[in-house]
């Protein structure tokens, strides 16, 4: 019969690879990148065809660890599948594997799997079944150990599994690849990893090996993470970059922490395999969806619900409880939480507020402000809908209390209750107006990534925006810095201050939010007119001289911003101004103004404000000291900034002038003196001036409703478009419910068709792996050594008895027989006589020995299949070592024999052999000569019988050192014959040992003595 070729050969040659050195753990951790890859319904599928777009010309340097979900009751055979597809080492993780490089690990069944200082380690799984997710779990673990040279890919699979391990990685400036939806099986895995907005490439499963092998040879190959210096030494394109971003973004990241800045620009340029920072700025030049992406990557936020628990409980103790301390029923509680990312911090402290408010019994006003720079991730916190993965952050309790999980299971949303307590916005921290009023402000984990200057401006925007008694939270890594007399520390480790009452520390936070710093030029070089004097101090001649003349001339005059908050007072105000009841803060020029200038003085600001030019109010009765003083007030704005850049309204800053009317006629001097004659005790005007009076203060007072309206109008405005803002907001909620339920019921009924197909499978899974095992226990049960292998010789499945003839592992499955190290001795014509049989499809017997000695019969005959195909060979080796040690045994035996039988008969001493108890065994002729006894009486006799008596004791001493092996030399001593006579004999015994050494019998060789003559 002609063979014939297998219906399908394995896609690809397997090669070669040698053991690899198993590395130190800090070799592990430093020395190549650990790709995580997460799979789930259609895995398989997506596995074959990864490792099958895998180059075989070079080995990856990279170590890949399959995750995957696996029937807890049910053994894996996965290792064994992904055997057939890669030329690497495959192993099923054992708790405390070291990973290697160029090797692929595979999660174990009824496990979940970490990584730690580059080993793998296995724990039981707490979560019941069906709310595991072992993806995320190992992804978060891959990027806390590896940081940087963490890769997580997420193939084919439902449900969101992987998404959050994906944010873990991508923060610690991991690579993220997902599979493109269209080419799944099931693409719920990758829809939900896409939608982080975290992956950085969406690739068929056998275009990832090329990506990743570019990816790894440009951030790993060529120092591309150490280039610290050059990134300094190109400032000028780091600061083109970051005009890029704030032209397109809007915000500005110069005052960003360099590392950072720096890391993230360097992952950025290895996705796109650029070399020079010039080039990456030609390229985001070209490529705006570059500049979004970037901008992303500078972005990433890492949180979760209720991070580092310890800080937490802090503020769940020490902070909660002080938030609601001497506040009445229905008070309002405002909390401001900065750069809130995706809401998870937000919602946690909403929760802790609602726990403290239900232990008091006490209802409260409760207002959280969260804000962050990053749209997206403020569009995620407001539809409060999280992937299921949370339920490993939250305790169950507070899980069915503050959350409802949605109908699929796959997520869960926050409660109404908790939603109600939040208003999520898009604010720049470094650059927006900050909230004021606060009894809480968090602002973990931010301050960490901005240089000190950056910090410097924020700590005191804190105190500002705190009331009095205020908290403050920081991440445990953060600090106020130098501001110890702006907070006063409530617990260093966690990082929790309390806001100190400082008024020149809020001056200066007003001050420093308006006003900018000199440039270096005009700071440092001396101008005209700066000689100093000395014993002047730091003082000029110019500037004594404008000191000088402001004291004696300048008029009464404030520094204010356009809600009126003093900034600077110049002169002496107290004529006009007086501190207003109350606790003291930013004091407020319209709330100190004296009576008869308040409202003239709001009216001209909101004018000067609206107008940006100057105002003027003149013949003003301001009521001082007991008596009306007439003054001219003027309203000036101030520009803070170079005159060819426009500002924004908040920077501008406006000069209140106050100066005392001249003498003026005396018309003017009846109609001020008529508008205010009651109080100052002026009568005697005539009804047409006081008529003139009260229309000039209607007219003032018209003039004051008319700024008032137009201030409500403004308002409506803003309200009217906050509203629209909402509706849209309520519109695109309601349309995604809409798109959400109809995707349930798309899925419900895949899920339905999933469960039928799932059946069918894992009924033929059982049927194939019970013939399977019982082929194992059939081929392993006959000791017969067996190795299959195909047409192109290479091993296809061998039993346990033949990996101890040939030298084979588990990997070797799949390799030709030819790289196969032999263990035979003499015989090394094993591939000719395999190809041989193949060709004539005559059977072969050889007997063949190993090294160790062992012999066997090695027979070689085709595999035949049941339809009488010819799809290889079998080789069979059968054992017979007994029967090669049985026929030398017996030729060894039957010479001894022979040689033994002419010794004895010819020898001319009595020679016997006797067992332990004394029976004779033996007797020779010589025996008979000596003794008279003939052989057949001896046989009879016990040796007791041949010693006489006062000798015996002396031979059972001599029994007991042979027993014990010892060697004795030739002694003397005296037997008795047949006839009686004590004979003088000299006797040689040995003894006669087993093949376990032990002795049996004795072995003497006696020769008579005889006596000499006198």
């Amino acid at each position: 019969m002609t063979p014939k070729k297998p219906a399908k050969a394995p896609s690809k040659a397997l090669a070669i690879v040698t053991a690899p050195v198993t590395p130190t753990v800090s070799d592990a951790k430093a020395s190549f990148p650990i790709v995580g890859i997460g799979a789930s319904a259609g895995g398989l599928a997506a596995f074959e065809s990864f490792f099958s777009g895998m180059s075989l010309d070079a080995a990856p340097g990279m170590a890949f660890v399959l995750v995957q979900h696996l029937a807890p009751d049910h053994k894996s055979i996965l290792s064994d599948l992904i055997r057939r597809y890669t030329h690497m080492h495959v192993f099923e993780v054992e708790d405390g594997m070291v990973v290697q490089v160029n090797c692929v690990y595979i999660i174990p069944p009824n496990h979940d799997m970490a990584l730690l200082n580059g080993t793998l380690q296995l724990l039981e799984p707490t979560a019941p079944r069906g709310q595991r997710l072992p993806i995320d779990f190992f992804f978060s673990s891959l990027a806390q150990d590896q940081r940087e040279r963490a890769i997580a890919v997420v193939l084919s699979g439902t449900g969101s599994d992987g998404a959050q391990g994906v944010r873990a990685v991508k923060a610690e400036g991991g690579l993220i690849l997902a599979q493109t939806p269209e080419t799944t099986e099931f693409d719920g895995m990758p829809r939900s990893a896409i939608a982080t907005n975290m992956v950085d490439f969406q690739l068929a499963p056998n275009e990832m090996p090329a990506q990743l092998q570019a990816y790894a040879t440009h951030a790993f190959g060529n120092g591309m993470r150490a280039i610290s210096g050059p990134v300094i030494n190109n400032e000028s394109a780091l600061k083109k970059i970051f005009i890029l971003l704030r032209s397109q973004t809007g915000h500005d990241f110069s005052n960003y922490k360099p590392s950072t800045i720096h890391r993230r620009i360097e992952r950025r340029m290895a996705v796109h395999q650029i070399d020079s920072f010039d080039g990456y700025v030609k390229y985001l030049q070209q490529t705006p969806t570059e500049v979004e992406a970037l901008f992303g990557d500078l972005l990433i936020g890492v949180t979760n619900f209720f991070r580092d628990p310890e800080a937490f409980q802090v503020l769940e103790e020490q902070a909660i409880p002080k938030l609601f301390e001497n506040k009445p029923a229905g008070a309002v509680v405002r909390i401001w939480v900065t750069a809130c990312s995706t809401g998870e911090e937000a919602y946690s402290i909403a929760i802790l507020l609602q726990e403290r408010m239900s232990a008091l019994k006490t209802p409260y006003t409760v207002q959280i402000f969260a804000t962050d720079i990053d749209s997206r991730a403020i569009a995620t916190a407001r539809a409060g809908l999280y992937q299921a993965s949370i339920a490993a952050d939250l305790t169950p309790e507070r899980l069915a209390r503050f959350f409802t999980v949605e109908p699929d299971g796959s997520a869960y949303r926050i409660h109404k209750s908790t939603r109600d307590l939040m208003v999520f916005s898009e604010q720049d921290l470094i650059k927006d107006p900050p909230f004021s009023k606060l009894d809480l402000v968090t602002c973990r984990n931010l301050l960490i990534y901005m240089n000190l200057e950056l910090q410097k401006k924020l700590v005191p925007l804190f105190h500002y925006a705190l009331k009095p008694g205020g908290l403050l939270f920081l991440g445990t890594s953060e600090g106020i810095g130098e501001f110890d007399e702006l907070f006063a520390v409530l617990d260093r480790k966690s990082k929790l201050y309390q806001r100190k009452d400082n008024f020149e520390g809020m001056q200066r936070v007003t001050l420093s939010r308006f006003l900018p710093t000199l440039s270096a030029p005009e700071a440092t070089t001396p101008r005209s007119g700066a000689i100093k004097l000395p014993n002047s101090g730091s003082k000029t001649l110019r500037e004594l001289t404008e000191q000088a003349l402001l004291q004696q001339w300048a008029p009464a005059s404030v520094l204010v911003n356009a809600k009126g908050d003093i900034l600077y007072l110049h002169g002496r105000t107290g004529m006009y101004l007086e501190p207003s009841p109350g606790e003291a803060g930013i004091n407020n020029i319209l709330k100190m103004a004296r009576e008869g200038l308040r409202r003239d003085l709001t009216t001209t600001l909101l004018q000067a404000a609206n107008r940006q030019e100057a105002v003027q109010c003149h013949n003003l009765n301001v009521k001082t000291n007991g008596h009306f003083t007439r003054v001219n007030l003027s309203v000036s704005p101030v520009k803070t900034g170079p005159p060819a850049i426009p500002q924004s309204p908040e920077t501008v800053l406006y000069l209140v002038v106050l100066q005392e009317a001249p003498e003026a006629d005396v018309t003017a001097l009846a109609l001020a003196g008529a508008a205010n004659g009651h109080e100052a005790g002026t009568v005697g005007l005539d009804a047409e001036s006081r008529i003139a009076a009260l229309q000039l203060e209607l007219r003032s007072k018209d003039e004051y409703l008319q700024t008032t309206h137009e201030e409500l109008e403004s308002s409506n405005e803003e309200l009217k478009s906050s509203n629209e803002e909402m509706q849209s907001v309520n519109e695109e909620l309601q349309s995604t419910n809409e798109e959400m339920e109809t995707s349930r019921e798309e899925l419900q009924s895949v899920n339905e068709e999933l469960a039928t197909v799932n059946t069918e499978l894992q009924t033929k899974v059982a049927d194939l792996s019970r013939a399977n095992n019982d082929m194992n226990n059939l081929l392993a049960g006959t000791g017969i050594g067996t190795v299959f292998v195909d047409h192109q010789l290479r091993i296809l499945r061998f039993t346990p008895a033949a990996s101890q003839i040939i030298n084979l592992i588990p990997s070797d499955m799949g390799r030709p027989v030819a790289h196969i190290v032999s263990n035979l001795v003499g015989y090394n014509s094993l591939v000719a006589d395999l190809q041989s049989v193949l060709n004539t499809l005559v059977s072969k017997t050889v007997e063949v020995q190993t090294q160790d000695g062992r012999w066997y019969t090695m027979r070689i005959q085709p595999y035949r299949t049941l339809d009488n195909v010819i799809e290889g060979a079998v080789i069979t080796f059968t054992d017979i070592m007994e029967l090669k040690l049985a026929e030398a045994a017996l030729r060894k035996s039957t010479n001894d024999l022979l040689r033994m039988a002419v010794v004895v008969r010819d020898a001319s001493d009595a020679i016997t052999v006797q067992d332990l108890e004394g029976r004779t065994l033996a007797w020779n002729p010589g025996a008979t000569r000596l003794y008279g006894w003939s052989e057949a009486q001896a046989l009879k006799l016990n040796v007791q019988d041949r010693i006489p008596e006062n000798q015996r004791e002396g031979a059972l001493a001599r029994l007991a050192q042979l027993s014990r092996l010892e060697t004795l030399q030739p002694y003397r001593t005296q037997r008795l014959s047949k006839a009686g006579a004590v004979l003088e004999i000299s006797i040689i015994s040995s003894a006669l040992v087993n093949e376990s050494g032990q002795m049996y019998a004795i072995a003497t060789t006696e020769r008579a003595i005889e006596e000499n003559a006198a």
